[in-house]
């Protein structure tokens, strides 16, 4: 799947010269300091969240079902504002949104920010190919964008970046025949072709089967290792968050509870954060025995948080 991501020859230059994904000097890739939202006079769906994301983390965002996991990834994109008068937030040390008024520099900040959805948000009647150009939409003229019709160059971009994900025999297919799991890399291959250099991954492998989960994961952390793509991933299970990732944050009703080494997330002490929620993060979770396959991605083993 990940063989030629994996390698430094041409499809992994190709694909990604162009593209901005390390850290070009900042400290922090994220930084958010007092962040509340509140929907419809409901109580806050996040609470005084303060926290800092290095360049070049894994970081995993742990709750249970309305923890204000998706709603935090929301607000770090500038899908959502914060309440007005609430803190603010900075990417790679500009200022994303403050007192709950967005950047008028928006546009600009979410080219180097990659999202990625558990619905995968493809167009299913449109070629993978011309999904994945949608990623070089805040670039390319709006003409073009309007149009579909993309350089010949930016294809290329594209087709290398599928190729690189394992991808480039379906890129003239419609995105509706692809699985699920091929559908979550096309999504991926989106990323790449924009040039992020932080993802945002809300709930990525939810609605995958244990192998096409495994996949996705792999491509996610090659990211990282190759490109130094900075990754803050939502997930549902403790075990993923243990295998990808070195640092979880961990929330609870809106608020932060945790935020520490992934290695921290034994039984007793998630019991002790959710009671019995805590079921909720541990249930149908992956085989721990079932080790991710590195020989796909040719990348080395990651080291122990």
């Amino acid at each position: 799947m990940a063989e030629a991501l994996s390698r430094g020859g041409h499809e992994g230059s190709v694909a990604c010269g162009d593209m901005s994904l390390s850290p070009i000097g900042e400290a922090f890739a994220v930084r958010v300091q007092g962040i509340t939202k509140t929907f419809g006079g409901q109580r806050p769906a996040l609470r005084d969240i303060r926290l800092d994301v290095r360049a070049g983390e894994r970081v995993a965002l742990l709750g249970a079902s309305g923890s204000g996991k998706s709603t935090l990834l929301r607000c770090l994109c500038a899908l959502e504002s914060a309440d007005a008068g609430s803190g603010r937030i900075e990417l790679f040390g500009r200022t994303l949104q403050e007192g709950g008024r967005v950047a008028s520099d928006v546009r600009s900040l979410r080219r180097g920010v990659g999202i990625i959805f558990q619905q995968f948000n493809l167009v299913g009647r449109l070629p993978v190919m011309s999904n994945v150009l949608t990623g070089l939409a805040a670039e390319a003229p709006l003409w073009r964008s309007l149009t579909g019709r993309f350089a010949l160059e930016d294809r290329a971009r594209a087709l290398d970046a599928l190729e690189s994900i394992g991808l480039g025999p379906q890129a003239f297919q419609r995105a509706s025949t692809l699985s699920g799991g091929q559908q979550q890399r096309a999504a991926i291959a989106r990323v790449l072709v924009q040039g992020a250099r932080l993802l945002l991954a809300d709930e990525p492998v939810a609605s995958l089967d244990p192998e096409s989960t495994r996949r996705v994961m792999d491509l996610l952390e090659s990211l990282n290792q190759r490109f130094g793509m900075t990754l803050v991933i939502s997930l549902h299970h403790v075990g993923l968050a243990r295998r990808y990732c070195d640092r979880v944050i961990a929330l609870r009703d809106g608020g932060l509870v945790f935020d520490g080494p992934t290695s921290a997330l034994t039984p007793a002490f998630l019991q002790g954060l959710y009671g019995t929620a805590a079921e909720e993060l541990i249930a149908d979770e992956p085989d721990a025995a079932e080790a991710p396959s590195r020989a796909l991605a040719g990348l080395p083993q990651p080291q122990a948080a």
